[in-house]
């Protein structure tokens, strides 16, 4: 079922804020300004939280790529995270040097490289797991509940819709599969 946001908010208050704030920037106008910009806030943040472990977000989300999915080649991987494949070739020989990743060529194929995540890896990750749920909160913290509700919604709605014009491509979630997780889901809580 798709709702809308102004199921439940009013929308003039909204407009009126919404109208206020612009009037403050042309920038606040303009959603790829506001995007990029909580990007750099959200790297910040991730930084902050995440110092300790000297991972950057990108290699966090190769990471646990490779820890949920498994073993895979280095094309695959990076259409899981939605990055270029030439960032993905500069950052897996960082992680290898580190001992968090292994890389091995495939038999059959010599220009695949497959990917895995080495037991240091897994415990890494597993590690940073707080610390970055952190920089997540944080990155929304200002917002209520209901309010970090909407907007995650939106930002997914966004990046689902707009996927197909995006250089990168970016593996989605089957939404057949998608929803048949949801239906189970909703029958083990009425069970």
């Amino acid at each position: 079922m798709r709702t809308t946001v102004t199921d439940s908010i009013d929308i003039r208050n909204v407009r009126a804020e919404l109208a206020e704030r612009q009037a403050r920037s042309p920038l606040f106008s303009r959603p790829g300004f506001l995007i990029r910009r909580m990007h750099q806030i959200h790297t910040f943040l991730f930084a902050q939280e995440t110092s300790e472990y000297n991972i950057t977000p990108v290699q966090y989300s190769l990471l646990t790529a490779l820890d949920s999915l498994g073993e895979m080649d280095q094309n695959s991987l990076a259409i899981e995270v939605g990055l270029e494949r030439s960032s993905v070739a500069e950052v897996i020989p960082r992680l290898n040097a580190r001992g968090l990743v292994s890389r091995t060529q495939v038999e059959h194929d010599k220009r695949l490289r497959l990917v895995k995540l080495t037991p240091a890896g897994k415990r890494l990750v597993k590690k940073m797991a707080s610390a970055v749920q952190r920089a997540h909160d944080r990155t929304i913290e200002h917002l209520s509940p209901a309010e970090r509700d909407v907007f995650m919604l939106q930002l997914i709605r966004l990046v689902e819709a707009n996927n197909p014009e995006s250089a990168v491509p970016f593996r989605l979630p089957d939404s057949q599969l998608l929803a048949q997780d949801e239906s189970e889901l909703g029958h083990r809580r009425r069970a």
